[in-house]
């Protein structure tokens, strides 16, 4: 731990792990394509982590956190640490490589599901699920987090091992199926788990480890009473074991509430909150029994947006916690993984934004000098503020905010619509699509590369961009789909590409983050009011309808999504930044409809991801997330068919808010399983609350290699024909196919059609 004495600490929960330059995405798929040895692949990893901590160590941070790499995932590396491999993967383990295990875990193949894609908590990352049952047994592999440890000693650095809480662990997995077995809670199995946590801590604690860090971000989220005693079981448990580093448990995401309290009444050391994203008055603080007695790790600097902190209130406020808590060190409040890793090398964000801003190396600095302050003193230089913020604000944009009524954001009844986009577009029952993406060709990034160096003019970067929608528009054609998409060919991102059409958002050319494996967005920076220039998608949209008799959907992100997907001002309340960019979507979409579009889908994928982690303020932040979708939206005519493409949820006040933006048709992302989600949709129809509207159950998983076969695709449509109807029902993939390659999209997308084909014909004979 620090020596306090000498005056307060520093610290950061984690940092950036896909390397400065995306070195370590590059390899990966490298090595999954066979370009590169294993051997190669893993001196990439070694170069990253040992470049991280002697760099940390540098910049004076007091402690430097070790056990934040990871080659796909950090909660798989922590099932795996404690040897949780679910029951279906361990027959393919004998023989192969621990790292092959490892991905094939994480992506699967033809005939493996992999683990599933869930989001971590209300961020943009994405885990791969650990899945448990009533028999796993647990055992300790700690190779990978001692080596690292070892060789950072061997420089004179110490780390502090970050390793995910045994509650969290529990409580973030899925309770696996065992044939004839019923769902148990995983939470059952702390116990077994509890002895190899105190095993790997008297590991370290013999090899000179001081301090270990434990997260349990589960925790600022609503726990049950059963869930809460479980955590004071723990860490009762962990606190008095016989041999071990000190402990740092940390509550990252927000308000750790009650397991605050708990936490202070037991003999963990030091706990981390964050305070960036959820700020505790001291008094508050000082109220909490046993926490003057505690290590605390004030987390002031957020690890989720890229502002700059404003340095004076904030050394205001941790002087006044140093009065609550003098045993403290200043940290962020999360992990840094959801930054870029470095401002100073955006060379076109207008200098009075990019003031404003700091990435993860600028945030380890504001942690270091927050700590030297609140040691030595202020110098006068921190009393300094920026103070011009005109820059930001477009007065037409204002006014119209300001003249938003309600009908703006209302359409005609559904049953009206229904019927005349039926007589406009004369689909058949269960019509199939996709949601708008398809796989990104050497030739449309090298034109796109080629445009922005300027080898190439905007008319032929046009003409290449156009022969590949030409191309994707006759793919569609021949494999049968009712309903086409352009394939998104002009756009690397979605939301940086609208961001790039859009005033209000700065990009930037290297602020990569990653968000699962090696798939990585620049999330744009949403300084000011948000307006659109001109069309944005009109021209590709209208060119692949000109193509095709079939109707081609126009895509466009919804105001929520780009809101979610970006870093946001924090300048003005959130629900008036989007409905300013629900405006500038309002008027894409009239301008689409206006071309001839008539099915256009505006992707939400967010609005179940932004809910707060906390019941209070959901319905609140339901009701302005409703309604600038429902703003970006109702400005066209009942016969132009509105999509969106969204997570599905158990919860009613999820589940009422889907129905109440009132798509026409509305693409569920499969966020834990496609049979979950049919069991939400049978069981929520059933007690009356569920989607009334078109639904398109994503039938298979987007992001995996793995190729559904008609039969599995024929029973979950007709699982999903009996959850929503087959009138109302659509089939689709769960999410967009850039990722994928062609020997994977094309028969998977021919047996989605003729699984479509096969229930049409039941339902017709019927």
């Amino acid at each position: 731990m620090v020596n306090v004495s000498d005056g307060f600490g520093s610290s950061v929960l984690g940092y950036p792990r896909i390397g400065p330059h995306r070195e370590l995405k590059r390899a990966l798929e490298s090595y999954w394509h066979g370009g590169i040895s294993r051997d190669e692949l893993l001196a990439v990893g070694r170069e990253i982590q040992e470049r991280q901590f002697n760099e940390l160590a540098a910049t004076g941070l007091t402690q430097v956190p070790g056990n934040t790499f990871s080659f796909y995932d950090h909660v798989l590396d922590n099932a795996l640490l404690f040897g949780a491999v679910p029951k279906r993967f361990e027959p393919f383990r004998e023989g192969m490589d621990p790292l092959d295990f490892y991905f094939l875990m994480a992506r699967g193949r033809p005939d493996l599901p992999p683990l599933e894609l869930v989001r971590f908590f209300d961020t943009n990352y994405h885990y791969r699920q650990p899945e448990l049952d009533a028999d796993t047994e647990f055992s300790l592999h700690p190779g990978a987090l001692l080596d690292e440890w070892d060789r950072a000693k061997a420089r004179d650095i110490e780390l502090r091992p970050v390793v995910l809480g045994p509650v969290s662990l529990l409580l973030l997995a899925k309770a696996g199926q065992v044939p004839g077995e019923t769902e148990f809670d995983t939470l059952s199995l702390l116990d077994k788990l509890l002895p190899v946590y105190e095993e790997l801590f008297e590991i370290l604690a013999k090899r000179g480890s001081t301090c270990v860090q434990l997260d349990e971000p589960a925790f600022t989220s609503d726990r049950t009473p059963a869930e809460l005693a479980a955590f004071e079981r723990a860490y009762q448990q962990l606190s008095t074991a016989p041999l071990r580093p000190r402990m740092l448990v940390t509550g990252q995401y927000g308000d750790f509430g009650p397991a605050l309290r708990i936490l202070a009444a037991t003999g963990v050391e030091a706990i981390g909150l964050d305070l960036a994203d959820h700020r505790i008055e001291p008094e508050t603080l000082a109220a909490v029994p046993g926490i003057r007695r505690k290590r605390l790790y004030a987390g002031v600097i957020s690890g989720r947006n890229v502002w700059r902190a404003d340095r004076y209130v904030t050394l205001q406020y941790l002087n006044a916690l140093a009065q609550v808590c003098p045993d403290l060190v200043v940290s962020t409040g999360t992990t840094l993984l959801h930054v870029p890793y470095d401002l100073l090398v955006e060379y076109e964000i207008d200098g009075r934004v990019a003031d404003r801003l700091a990435f993860a190396k600028q945030k380890v600095g504001e942690v270091v000098s927050l700590a030297k302050a609140l040691t030595e003193g202020p110098s006068d230089r921190w009393r300094k503020r920026p103070t011009e913020v005109h820059f930001k604000q477009k007065h037409a944009v204002r006014q119209r905010v300001y003249a938003i009524t309600r009908e703006m954001r209302a359409r005609e009844p559904y049953e009206v619509r229904r019927a005349a986009q039926q007589a406009r577009l004369n689909l058949p029952p269960v019509p199939a699509t996709t949601l708008g993406s398809f796989p990104q060709t050497d030739r449309a990034r090298q034109a796109r590369h080629d445009l922005g160096q300027g080898k190439l003019s905007f008319d032929e970067y046009g003409k290449r961009i156009e022969a590949e929608i030409e191309a994707t528009i006759r793919l569609q054609e021949d494999i049968g789909l009712d309903v086409l998409v352009h394939g998104e060919h002009e756009r690397n991102d979605m939301i940086q590409y609208f961001a790039e059409l859009l005033d209000g958002f700065a990009t930037t050319h290297f602020g990569w983050v990653q968000v699962y494996g090696s798939r990585c967005v620049r999330p744009p920076v949403l300084y000011g009011d948000v307006a659109r220039p001109e069309p944005m998608s009109v021209r590709w949209t209208a060119y692949a309808q000109s193509l095709t008799d079939r109707p081609v959907k126009g895509m466009v992100t919804g105001p929520v999504t780009m809101i979610a997907r970006s870093f946001v001002r924090q300048d003005q309340p959130l629900h008036e930044t989007a409905d300013q960019v629900a405006l500038a979507i309002r008027d894409e979409v009239a301008d689409l409809e206006r071309a001839g579009i008539a099915i256009i889908q505006v992707d939400e994928p967010a609005i179940r991801e932004m809910l707060p982690l906390r019941a209070p303020g959901r319905a609140e932040y339901l009701r302005w997330a409703v309604g600038a979708f429902r703003l970006a939206t109702s400005g066209v005519r009942s016969d132009t068919q509105i999509h969106t493409h969204i997570g599905y949820s158990g919860r009613a006040e999820v589940v009422e808010a889907i129905e109440e933006l009132d798509a026409d048709v509305t693409a569920i992302v499969a966020t834990r399983s496609i049979e979950w989600v049919l069991r939400a949709l049978k069981s929520d129809s059933a007690s009356g609350h569920g989607l009334s509207h078109g639904v398109g159950p994503g039938v298979y998983e987007s992001r995996s290699a793995r190729i559904p076969d008609i039969d599995e695709l024929d029973a979950l449509l007709t699982a999903a024909a009996e959850a929503v109807t087959p009138d109302r029902l659509w089939a689709n993939p769960d999410g967009g196919l850039k990722t994928r390659h062609g020997w994977q999209l094309e028969p998977s997308l021919r047996n989605l059609v003729a699984a479509a084909r096969r229930l049409r014909r039941r339902v017709a004979a019927e």
